[in-house]
């Protein structure tokens, strides 16, 4: 293959994320939200790689008549964002006036940040809570805490979208990496299986769920006292 044939081919595979969350969506409408999750963490595993490999095979250069930041956020909207909401509404875990609030906010929150152009620190970490609401509302489903608790941590996440708070980026992030990588192969691994099962994995599953998202929601906080926003 030449190097731009393999660098369109990475295109190809970021857009595939289009597809899942298209397949989620299906599953959201039919209520089923063990398989919305499914393809969710699917898609979450297709955003894990393919940035390492547009990064390996220079698609900027290779491939510039297509541009994978803005395919690459079109597609975290859907699948990080727009589906996760609906689902924390949809599902009864949050509804009525609380759950008006929180897709209100989740939503036109992410929307702001998505377009903001400060959202990379220079060690390639995130400067506020980078709208994982995916991460966050499948937690919510393993662990079903009540609405107030889901109202709390959607507000406080939301606020720190545009707060000066450091977020690691577990590939990208060269500080600590060699522990935020397997975590974050170890929270995919964990929310998929908790998915697959229904949302009843069992005590030992939903604890280390519990555990890899604590570390990887403080970690970059951690760091910023130590080192500094940008260290």
């Amino acid at each position: 293959m030449t190097a731009q044939s393999k660098a369109l081919a990475v295109h190809l595979l970021t857009a595939t994320g289009a597809v899942f969350a298209m397949l989620a969506m299906l599953e959201a409408i039919q209520q089923d939200w063990a398989m919305m999750f499914v393809w969710l963490v699917v898609a979450f595993a297709v955003d894990g790689v393919d940035g390492p490999l547009a990064r390996r095979y220079q698609v900027k250069q290779n491939a510039p008549q297509f541009d994978g930041v803005l395919l690459d956020l079109i597609i975290d909207y859907l699948t990080y964002v727009f589906i996760p909401a609906y689902a924390l509404y949809a599902s009864g875990l949050m509804d009525g006036w609380s759950g008006w609030v929180a897709i209100i906010a989740i939503t036109y929150g992410s929307a702001m940040y998505f377009a903001d152009t400060r959202m990379k620190t220079t060690d390639y970490s995130f400067s506020g809570f980078p709208g994982c609401w995916n991460m966050v509302v499948l937690v919510f489903f393993a662990t079903e805490p009540h609405w107030a608790i889901c109202l709390a941590v959607v507000t406080a996440l939301t606020i720190a979208m545009f707060l000066p708070v450091k977020f690691i980026h577990p590939v990208r992030t060269a500080r600590w990496r060699p522990l935020s990588l397997p975590l974050a192969f170890a929270w995919t691994s964990l929310a998929g299986y908790a998915a697959w099962t229904g949302f009843a994995p069992g005590p030992i599953v939903t604890g280390g769920l519990i555990v890899t998202s604590a570390y990887l929601l403080f970690a970059g906080p951690v760091q910023q006292a130590l080192h500094g926003i940008d260290g």
